[in-house]
């Protein structure tokens, strides 16, 4: 594993880049800094850029969400979001798991937000007895805990009610820098006591192999994020190279401030707590 200062260390060496978005990028209100200059610099050395992000939201949300944050589409190629890998699913039906799901879902997401089922035959229930599953595609602002979703995932579990999990993230990193809980958080709670889950998005294949189909002759390819579990883990599974963004959710742990260079020995104990290594280091995602 290498610690670089800067993506132009490693620029040579790779055609395609993917790229997570949410503490990589920003931090869901703002563009990190020097965030936009490096994508448009990636882009000027002629590299492909996908932006593979575990958002459960659809991809033309996604986009219009970046470029209000000065991430236009100039700065990228393709968008692939976990949330509209569900919504492909869930409109085709052509899985067995999505085929049998029924058309009534209790829905988990951001502070109400029922969109991804918008143009979908599915309707929303408040009522856990009244659903046929669980979608799983967001927490509500500021949870820090899954303390409020414990008696539903047992009433769920109980019934034998399947999982969509749309955003197989595990915490995300606030605008004040609280850690807030995500919804693979909520999908790993319910797998814990028996829950059925399907998910969507990183580490599983199937997003890296939508991914690809955007650009299928640029190789070879890096993944780019800060979390070891999803981006790293995800790359390693696949075999392709990565490179870890200490500042995002582990940076608290690792101890990442703006003027001491990273710790190679903070690096290494939490590459072995979360069993994934990555090829690459970088303090933040610049150029």
């Amino acid at each position: 594993m290498t610690i670089i200062e800067s993506l132009s260390a490693v620029v040579d060496r790779y055609e395609l880049f993917l790229v997570d978005q949410w503490g990589v990028l920003h931090n869901g209100e703002s563009p990190h800094d020097g965030a936009v200059i490096a994508l448009k610099m990636l882009r000027a050395a002629g590299k492909k850029i996908v932006i593979l992000s575990n958002s459960g939201k659809r991809l033309k949300l996604t986009e219009r969400r970046m470029a209000a944050m000065g991430f236009g589409q100039d700065c990228y190629d393709h968008c692939v979001t976990s949330g509209e890998e569900v919504y492909r699913a869930l409109d085709a039906q052509t899985e067995p798991f999505y085929a049998a799901l029924g058309r009534r879902c209790f829905m988990f997401s951001w502070d109400g937000d029922t969109s991804l089922i918008d143009g979908l035959d599915l309707t929303a229930t408040s009522d856990i007895d009244e659903a046929d599953f669980i979608l799983n595609a967001g927490t509500q602002s500021g949870t820090v805990d899954l303390s409020a979703y414990e008696p539903i995932l047992q009433l769920a579990a109980a019934r034998d009610l399947p999982m969509v999990c749309a955003n197989p993230d595990f915490v995300s990193v606030a605008p004040d820098g609280t850690i807030n809980i995500c919804p693979g958080a909520t999908a790993r709670r319910y797998e814990k006591i028996g829950g059925r889950v399907d998910y969507r998005g990183k580490p599983h294949k199937p997003v890296y192999d939508r991914s690809f189909t955007h650009v299928p002759d640029a190789e070879p390819a890096i993944a780019i994020g800060d979390s070891l579990y999803h981006d790293i883990g995800g790359a390693n599974a696949i075999g392709i190279d990565s490179l870890f963004v200490a500042s995002g959710i582990h940076g608290t742990e690792i101890g990442v401030d703006s003027v001491a260079p990273l710790d190679q020995s903070k690096l290494d104990a939490v590459y072995a707590k979360e069993g994934q290594t990555p090829t690459y280091a970088i303090k933040q995602f610049r150029w």
